[in-house]
């Protein structure tokens, strides 16, 4: 048994990653090097729902209220991240400046390229680092910027839920930091890794190296994607394609186990030939389009850091247990493909925890929700993501 003592001191706020088609919540306790999970719930959000705004909000509070009664979560304070189409982000150069001066010119940015107020809207940045461009040296920074009014709105969300937030998170800083404790090896410092999150409507791409978050891209393309195209060529609706497509993974063995469940009492037959090459058909085709997106992140990035090389690609998200997805990525990429496990090592001896029972043992599709519970933890927050993954309103 965990003494209360010892829950106080290492205890970590709720981790609450509100997705597009489930909300993941977990909360973690440090003890030195030992990471436990003591309380974990996944909640399913309709398809149906999602188009209309109010009552997506009132069901996702719903959900929360009940994961909290249920789920036996210590303290109310929270961590959630903003949705990826809350949040923009991109890449530029600036002549080496003083701070002010880069301060400035992003204040311009953020006008020209997002139509958002610097004065009244939430803007972070990271320098990156020197890049060479032609016979000059400049600055590359990443850009992070949000409506001041999408934060209020989310903010305003949690707390009708009964939570606390202490902070709001990014996606991108999130999944880096998930993963940050199994890099600490010096050979792993000394190349670059690659975090891609397969979501439901985007992709995001993180490049890690030293520690450090050195390049972020969001890809909109996700699970949804497959589901439009499978339907697009079966002449059927979205939810149908989704059960088909997961009918196609539990042939396979390669599936979510909260979806599984559901695909299995719906399509009791084995599917037939000819719609198994439809989907695999359609699959394969996102597939592609999505690993031509990955490669020219990684080609960016090359070019960009010369000599930096990228070693390794973990794959995270609902997205990752598509196997088609996989294979096109493993035959396509120049790098090592390996779907993560962002809760592997970890104590999960909890009796409060919800996972659906993965008989794979991946949950990678828990890596956001990992490193929300993680911010703040002693050696979890480097300066590099410390100035960006803090978004106030």
């Amino acid at each position: 048994m965990i003494s209360w003592s010892l829950k106080t001191r290492g205890l970590q706020p709720i981790g609450l990653d509100i997705g597009h088609n489930s909300i993941k919540m977990i909360q973690l306790l440090m003890n030195g090097e030992q990471v436990s999970v003591i309380a974990a719930r996944k909640a399913r959000i309709d398809h149906a729902i999602n188009g209309d705004g109010q009552e997506r909000s009132r069901f996702v509070i719903s959900a929360i209220r009940q994961m909290l009664a249920e789920g036996n979560f210590h303290g109310r304070n929270v961590v959630s991240s903003l949705p990826n189409d809350g949040l923009e982000i991109t890449s530029l150069r600036l002549a080496e400046a003083q701070s002010d001066e880069i301060e400035q010119a992003l204040r311009k940015e953020v006008v020209q390229r997002f139509g958002l107020d610097p004065d009244e809207d939430a803007m972070k940045y990271v320098v990156v680092g020197n890049v060479h461009q032609g016979d000059e040296i400049k600055n590359e920074l990443i850009l992070f910027a949000a409506a001041n009014e999408t934060i209020k709105s989310h903010i305003e969300m949690l707390e009708q839920a009964g939570l606390r937030p202490v902070s709001i998170d990014t996606i991108p800083c999130a999944l880096f930091r998930s993963f940050e404790r199994l890099l600490r090896r010096q050979e792993d410092r000394e190349h670059t890794v690659v975090f891609v999150d397969v979501g439901n409507q985007f992709t995001t791409v993180v490049f890690g190296r030293g520690g450090e978050i050195s390049f972020v891209k969001q890809i909109p393309l996700g699970g949804e994607k497959f589901n439009e195209e499978i339907a697009a060529k079966l002449g059927i609706d979205i939810s149908e394609a989704e059960m088909l497509r997961e009918a196609l993974q539990i042939e396979k063995g390669l599936s979510t186990p909260d979806l599984a469940e559901q695909a299995t009492a719906e399509n009791e037959q084995k599917l037939d030939a000819s719609t198994r090459q439809t989907i695999v058909d359609a699959v394969s085709a996102v597939a592609e389009e999505l690993t031509r997106e990955i490669s020219l992140c990684l080609r960016y990035y090359t070019v960009t850091f010369r000599g930096k090389r990228v070693r390794r690609a973990f794959f995270t998200g609902g997205g990752a247990y598509e196997y088609i997805l996989l294979d096109v990525l493993k035959r396509q990429l120049a790098v090592e493909v390996e779907v993560a496990q962002p809760l592997k090592g970890f104590d999960m001896s909890s009796e409060n925890l919800n996972f659906d029972s993965d008989r794979r043992g991946l949950l990678c599709e828990w890596a956001v929700a990992v490193g929300l519970s993680l911010k703040g933890s002693k050696g979890a927050e480097s300066v590099n993501r410390e100035r960006v993954s803090e978004i106030r309103a």
